[in-house]
């Protein structure tokens, strides 16, 4: 049986472009306020999509969820506000698996990607 290898390429392409083609896992990030009696204002966004400001409450998470680019390539940063101090840090990006709950506490950002133990991401920093 004689084979031909450009039809066998063209439906090996064809098949892989079909698999990538399916819509991914959705993926979410979550971000609680955990400061001391104080309104935190998140900013979140990726290079498509601006999810605006948002004023939370004590102890209230504010929460998303997209498909990831199948590429991996998908990337959401947040600026995180409270009176005179800030924080800018990446809240989710799949290729060097950066996601999960993010804890925003009186030092800092705090996270658990992966249901591994919280770590420090980010200090507050005083607004210029």
């Amino acid at each position: 049986m004689v084979i031909n290898k450009a039809l066998l390429a063209a439906v090996t392409l064809a098949t892989i472009m079909i698999i990538m083609a399916r819509p991914s896992a959705q993926a979410s990030v979550y971000i609680t306020n955990h400061l001391s009696k104080r309104i935190l204002i998140v900013h979140c966004r990726s290079k498509d999509d601006d999810l605006g400001a948002h004023a939370v409450a004590v102890g209230a998470t504010i929460h998303w969820s997209f498909g990831p680019n199948m590429f991996g390539r998908t990337l959401f940063w947040c600026k995180l506000a409270v009176e005179d101090k800030r924080i800018h840090f990446v809240a989710y990006e799949k290729r060097i698996r950066t996601y999960g709950n993010w804890f925003v506490c009186d030092d800092g950002v705090y996270g658990t990607p992966n249901h591994r133990p919280a770590f420090l991401k980010a200090a507050w920093k005083q607004r210029p």
